[in-house]
C-alpha cells in the first residue's frame, strides 16, 4: 500500500493558488493538508477536489469545543472522505472519546494536537501550564492515546520520547520541517526531515520549503529521497 510520509501544507489564501501547486505534485509522493486560511476560503469543494485528484487530505482545523460540538464537526469531515483530521488534545478527555465515538467505522485517522510547534517553554509557563513543553506534550499525548485516537501533533523533537512512551502503532505527525538551510520562521522547535524520521516520526508536515521553493516538484523528490535513503 502506498504510503507517502510528506503532507505538504497547502497553506494558500485561495482555491486557485492551492490547485496550481497541486497540478505540479505527485500524490503517489505526498500527501496534503488543508488548513484553517484555506478552508475558510475555498470549503469542502476543495476537499472533493483534492480528494478526487487521489491526494489522501489531512484536514487540519483543530476543532476544540464541548464534546458535541467537536463530535458534530468531526462526523462531518469524515463525509467528506478526508484521510486525517485533527482536535486539540487540550480540549480533555471527554471531548477526545465523543470525537473518537463519532468517527464510528471511518477508515479517517483521528490524530490530537498536543503543543503548537510554534510554543516554547517561556510561552507556555505565560499561560500558566508548568513543566516545559516536554512534559506537556507526554502529558497530552498519552490522555489522547487513552482516548483511543491514531496519534498526534508534536514537533520532531518530542518524537523519540513520545515513540518510546507511546509504542506503534501510534502516529506522530511533525510539523515544524525545515531543511538544513532553511528559515525556520515562526515555528520554534524544528528538525530537518532525515532526522526527524529517525527520530520516530510517521509523517512530516512540510509547507513552505515546498510550497515556496524555487522549484516545488524538484524540492518534494529531494526530500522523499532523503527520507528513504
Amino acid at each position: 500500500m502506498n504510503d507517502p510520509k510528506i503532507i505538504v501544507a497547502l497553506d494558500f489564501p485561495d482555491a486557485g493558488a492551492a490547485r496550481a501547486m497541486v497540478a505540479r505534485l505527485d500524490p503517489k509522493l505526498c500527501r496534503v493538508k488543508v488548513g484553517k486560511e484555506l478552508f475558510t476560503a475555498a470549503g469542502p469543494a476543495l476537499v472533493d477536489d483534492l480528494v478526487g485528484r487521489g491526494y489522501g487530505v489531512f484536514l487540519d482545523l483543530k476543532f476544540h469545543d464541548i464534546p458535541n460540538t467537536v463530535a458534530s464537526a468531526c462526523k462531518a469531515a469524515a463525509r467528506m472522505g478526508v484521510w486525517m483530521m485533527n482536535v486539540h488534545a487540550s480540549g480533555g478527555r471527554a471531548m477526545l472519546q465523543a470525537a473518537r465515538d463519532a468517527m464510528g467505522s471511518s477508515p479517517c485517522k483521528l490524530i490530537a494536537v498536543t503543543v503548537l510547534t510554534s510554543l516554547a517553554d517561556a510561552d507556555l509557563a505565560e499561560m500558566g501550564i508548568a513543566g516545559g513543553v516536554d512534559a506537556a506534550v507526554l502529558r497530552l499525548a498519552k490522555l489522547a492515546q487513552g482516548a483511543g485516537l491514531d496519534g498526534v501533533v508534536c514537533s520532531a523533537r518530542e518524537a523519540s520520547a513520545l515513540r518510546a512512551n507511546c509504542g506503534a502503532p501510534f502516529d506522530l505527525v511533525t510539523p515544524g520541517i525545515r531543511l538544513d538551510d532553511g528559515d525556520a520562521g515562526d515555528q520554534k522547535r524544528v528538525m530537518t526531515p532525515r532526522a526527524a524520521m529517525d527520530a520516530g516520526a510517521s509523517y512530516l508536515v512540510i509547507g513552505r520549503p515546498i510550497t515556496q521553493a524555487a522549484d516545488p516538484v524538484a524540492m518534494l523528490h529531494r526530500i522523499h529521497a532523503e527520507i528513504i535513503a
